[in-house]
Parts: structure tokens; sequence; C-alpha cells
């Protein structure tokens, strides 16, 4: 897991409500994919691989928010990203059990990023 440290240090600082929560996303995605990366851009931790997979969206307190910047080229078929713009889509977690009960369907919309970017 490509675990980055500037990410620990900024969710530490930030107090987020929805900390935990917003962590055990984190070790979700990171555990997909090796080749998987995260920093932080926008001001927010953003995953990587083969260009920006997602990001979380930190001012959102009542649930996590995660969201897909080219979403809407991701093949999706549990329905976990949700919006209707050009391009983003959202995941939304409400709590750790929605978390781990979407936790596949989150590591396919995942998958589906990477088989996408290796296919170019």
């Amino acid at each position: 897991m490509n675990k980055n440290p500037i990410v620990d240090d900024y969710l530490k600082e930030k107090q987020h409500p929805l900390t935990k929560e917003i962590q055990r996303v984190r070790e979700i995605i990171l555990a997909t994919h090796e080749g998987i990366e995260e920093t932080i851009k926008w001001s927010s931790p953003t995953f990587m691989y083969k260009g920006n997979i997602a990001s979380f969206f930190m001012n959102a307190k009542k649930h996590v928010s995660l969201m897909f910047h080219k979403g809407a080229l991701i093949n999706d078929k549990s329905g976990l990203l949700i919006g209707d713009g050009k391009e983003a889509r959202t995941a939304k977690f409400m709590n750790t059990e929605e978390i781990e009960g979407r936790k596949e369907d989150l590591q396919n919309v995942v998958l589906e990023w990477i088989k996408m970017q290796d296919a170019l």
C-alpha cells in the first residue's frame, strides 16, 4: 500500500469529523492496486494512476465525499458514482457500514479506471 506520509500529516492536522471513515476509504483504494499513489492536490487528498483518479471533498462534514475527476468515463455498473456533470462523478458514504457494504463497488470503479488508463 502506497500511503504517503504527507497525506497522513494532512489528515491529522485537518481533524475532520469523519477522519476514521476517510482513512478507511483511503485504505480500500490504495489496497486495490499497487500502482495507485496519493498526494495532496487542490487542498485535498488525491489518488492517482496514470492521471488523477479521485479527490476527497473535505468540506463535506456529514458524509465522505469522493469526487472522481473523469467519473463520467468510468464503466460503473454498481451505481456508486452519482451526478450528471460533463466529467466528474461523486461517491458518497454516510458511515463505516456503508463504506464496508460498498467496498467491492469502490474497488471495481477504481479497477475500471485502471483498465481504461492501461488501454490508452
